[in-house]
């Protein structure tokens, strides 16, 4: 039961889209209506400016967070019986919670299922579950950024690697097989939400940060 209740809540609170609620706050825009039309912070920086895209970036990494820790305060407390076998796999219901709070920033229920790329929500997810292989990853990733100026480079490298530096390291880690599948998944989620900006890459057109939406 607290596996059905973990992925409904974190659902729910991925649908939350911070750069929609912000951008109406201050502009009494539809962030989707402008720039990239991506409702994320990348965009907000491009059509807001930084304190705005850092205030994104935060929340939409928090609420990444609190949906891997409710459902692991849940699987903890026991405060459902587990009805099946499956929910007392270790590791499940904080992956599951942790795809279906992405699933909710990409495709909210409240905002007619357009939402944005999911990335930073990913962060706060992978992060609250396999901490170092995400620090690592996520330090090659900003390098990457850093250099380039491209973020859908960084965002691809971070959705790429993580997974495979899991799955090498699995046996010192000790992670849960659940978090492999996860991030495995957030991969092909990740790829298939930039395919544009592959594209993009490829040609040598995409936008590098700090640029305007040409």
């Amino acid at each position: 039961m607290e596996l059905i209740v973990s992925v409904i809540a974190a659902y729910l609170l991925g649908s939350i889209s911070f750069s929609y609620v912000i951008a109406q706050k201050m502009m009494k825009i539809d962030i989707r209506q402008h720039g990239s039309g991506n409702a994320g912070a990348t965009n907000i920086l491009r059509v807001l400016g930084k304190g705005p895209a850092i205030l994104v970036l935060s929340l939409d990494i928090l609420k990444g967070i609190t949906a891997v820790w409710i459902a692991k305060w849940l699987e903890i407390a026991e405060v459902f019986p587990p009805l099946t076998p499956i929910g007392e796999v270790e590791g499940l219901a904080p992956a599951l919670a942790g795809l279906a709070a992405i699933l909710g920033h990409n495709w909210p229920v409240y905002y007619g299922f357009k939402g944005g790329k999911g990335v930073a929500t990913a962060i706060g997810v992978v992060s609250s579950l396999v901490f170092f292989p995400a620090i690592y990853v996520g330090i090659a990733a900003i390098a990457a950024i850093a250099v380039t100026r491209y973020v859908s480079l960084g965002s691809l490298i971070f959705a790429v690697a993580t997974p495979l530096l899991i799955w090498f390291t699995q046996d010192y880690y000790g992670h849960p097989d659940p978090y492999f599948y996860l991030t495995a998944s957030l991969g092909l989620i990740s790829v298939w939400k930039h395919r544009t900006n592959v594209e993009r890459l490829l040609k040598g057109t995409e936008n590098k940060i700090g640029e305007k939406k040409m």
